[in-house]
């Protein structure tokens, strides 16, 4: 009897354990398919971000191909970018880009990007940006005396009381940018980094905005306009010399010098283009004058030094701040010594120079430079009109992105570039 009964309890754990070995096994299957999806998700989500990635560096290669055609003087449309299926290097991605458009209605690039089976498309605008969208930029260091008040205007249209102001470095040294005692900037201040006390000195300045860290900033290459080698110099020794539109050219200098009588370069009939392979130097009381009405650009490899009671000044209203553009165009670092004998109207271009400027007024226009030091004088004022300062002929321009559309994760294989724009028109994600 008691065999029997030990019988049927061994039997009855049978069932026990064969649902437990299904038990175990569905949590097994669950555990295991819960992870090979968790793998599938994973490398399809990494894919998607490469896609990306590659649609993104069809846009970077499509825009540097654009910028490479601003080297050439006069801009000229051609054939814009196009190219299939191009390996990026070090992976196995893939991207097809076209950009489309013209000059007047603006351009649109169209980017495709591919990694495995996902792709990705970008759709992004581009558009002329100047160079002149700070007050004051430099590279280096920049220096602003007492009393100094920085503020803006608009000189196409007077009355806009509402112009963005700034000034900033693109260092992150400390003290790049020095604000003497009683300093005033109608905006904001900006570096490319580090603490913000250390890199911006303040001495008892007043900023009415900001200090806040900049994104990086191009200062793209000046192009030389095509003009006809003089093979000379300009030269005024206790003499006044007019020039005009019809002397545009490349000079070995420019020498001014004082005999009791100050040398004297007058501008007069509309815009006046030189190219100054050497230097630029004014002796005492000379001065170089732009009649209202005129204009001078003056491209130079060398260095400017304005001695004593010289200046390069404008007889236009100070507020013409393209009446006088100086561009540095040397290969190392450059110099320029400038004096303005009252008002100083104009704006410089010179990312690679030290730029000393000092004027017995205010100063009306914008700088780039290395480095730059306003000295005694007056205060200086930011035209903001300078922001559309985008002629791809006449001045210092780039290709810079204005907008931009993002396709949703594709995973056909059988998309191509010509269904982009389709996409993106349907199904946008900004």
């Amino acid at each position: 009897m008691n065999d029997f009964l030990h019988s049927k309890e061994r039997g009855s754990a049978m069932p026990l354990a064969l649902v437990a070995v299904m038990i175990l096994l569905a949590v097994g299957v669950g555990l295991l398919s819960l992870g090979y999806n968790g793998r599938i998700f994973s490398i399809r989500t990494a894919s998607d971000v490469a896609a990306r990635c590659a649609a993104d560096s069809g846009v970077e290669i499509a825009l540097f191909e654009m910028n490479k055609k601003l080297q050439v003087k006069p801009y000229a449309e051609g054939t814009l970018p196009e190219v299939i299926n191009v390996k990026l290097p070090y992976s196995d991605q893939v991207c097809s880009y076209n950009v489309t458009g013209n000059l007047f209605s603006g351009y649109v690039i169209t980017s495709l990007g591919q990694a495995g089976r996902a792709q990705r498309a970008v759709r992004a605008t581009i558009g002329f940006k100047g160079v002149f969208d700070h007050a004051i930029l430099t590279k280096g260091n920049l220096w602003l005396k007492s009393g100094t008040v920085v503020d803006g205007y608009n000189s196409d249209d007077l009355s806009d009381k509402d112009v963005e102001v700034s000034i900033g470095s693109m260092s992150t040294a400390n003290d790049s940018v020095v604000l003497n005692n009683g300093v005033v900037i109608n905006g904001d201040v900006s570096a490319a980094g580090g603490d913000m006390d250390m890199v911006i000195k303040d001495l008892g300045a007043k900023i009415t905005g900001g200090k806040y860290i900049s994104a990086p900033i191009d200062t793209p290459e000046v192009i030389l306009p095509a003009l006809f080698d003089k093979g000379t110099d300009i030269s005024a020794k206790g003499e006044t010399v007019t020039i005009g539109p019809a002397d545009n050219g490349t000079y070995t200098g420019i020498k001014l010098e004082s005999t009791g009588v100050p040398g004297v370069i007058e501008v007069d009939g509309e815009d006046v283009v030189l190219h100054v392979t050497g230097d630029i130097q004014l002796g005492n009381s000379c001065e170089i004058v732009v009649k209202d009405g005129s204009s001078l650009t003056i491209y130079t490899d060398g260095n400017i030094t304005c001695a004593l009671g010289s200046g390069i000044n404008s007889e236009a209203p100070p507020e013409k701040s393209t009446a006088f553009q100086l561009y540095a165009t040397g290969e190392g670092t450059q110099d320029f010594d400038i004096k303005a004998k009252s008002t100083f109207t104009g704006v410089i271009y010179a990312p690679n120079a030290n730029v000393d400027l000092y004027a017995n007024g205010n100063a009306y226009g914008a700088i780039v430079a290395g480095s730059f030091d306003f000295k005694n004088g007056g205060n200086f004022f930011y035209d903001e009109a300078l922001k559309k300062k985008n002629d791809p002929d006449k001045d210092v321009v780039q290709f810079a992105v204005t907008s931009w559309d993002e396709s949703p994760p594709m995973l056909a294989s059988d998309i191509k570039l010509a269904d982009v724009m389709s996409i993106l028109e349907a199904d946008p994600v900004k």
